[in-house]
């Protein structure tokens, strides 16, 4: 890190201090502020967030359990540089999750949770529509969220948004592949129907191909883009 390029966290918030600098620098490697492979030094972040050194390591410590830096002996923190094949293993593990939440969430949403994921739908079209990459990503990640919570499993919540997180800075070069976006709306309008009809299997087997259907075309967007990933 050379120039300044990360804004002091607002101290007036009412998140603690450790969450705000989490926030901050996992925001900041999801939206390629922070690039692959970029040596992250304590003093400097420190003094970009206007903060101390003690939550800058906390932080740190804890993206690497998230999966966002890696700790190199002697050399300190890095930005993870994923792999073709860290992709890969990421959406192996969430294509199964995403079908067992949706499984779970076809015994368990509630009237009001299915309404609210029909509006996500009207929304995603809206956005399409009118080609609004920024609110197509908000609302995907809604969808999506809304599919956890009525899963009523707190533990596979934790995991799967966990999962989301370590290739969010990829979405935006997902859903921008040509044709994706209507995709996309058309594999959660299943989703939401088998959900909607408490057909379990096919709740399960719609969220898993929803998902592996994005790795396809994420894995076949930076190959296209030549993107700097390993292979």
């Amino acid at each position: 890190m050379q120039e300044k390029r990360l804004d002091p966290v607002n101290l007036d918030s009412y998140k603690p201090l450790r969450e705000l600098v989490l926030d901050a620098i996992r925001n900041a490697i999801m939206s390629g502020v922070l690039q692959p492979r970029e040596r992250l030094m304590e003093i400097q972040l420190a003094e970009e967030l206007g903060v101390s050194r003690t939550p800058i390591r906390e932080a740190l410590r804890k993206l690497e359990l998230e999966g966002f830096i890696v700790m190199v002996p002697r050399k300190g923190a890095y930005v993870a540089d994923l792999s073709f094949k860290d992709i890969a293993d990421v959406f192996e593990i969430r294509a199964a999750l995403e079908g067992l939440a949706a499984g779970l969430a076809a015994e368990r949403i509630t009237d009001e949770e299915l309404e609210n994921m029909e509006r996500q739908l009207v929304e995603k079209k809206d956005a399409i529509t009118r080609n609004d990459i920024d609110k197509l990503v908000e609302v995907d990640t809604n969808f999506h969220e809304l599919l956890y919570k009525a899963s009523r499993n707190e533990r596979l919540i934790s995991i799967i948004s966990n999962l989301r997180e370590q290739i969010q800075r990829f979405r935006f070069t997902s859903l921008s592949f040509p044709g994706r976006m209507k995709e996309s709306l058309y594999e959660h309008k299943q989703i939401v129907e088998a959900i909607q009809s408490r057909d379990i299997q096919k709740a399960r087997h719609t969220a898993q191909k929803h998902i592996e259907n994005a790795e396809t075309i994420l894995i076949e967007s930076l190959k296209k883009e030549g993107l700097s990933i390993n292979e």
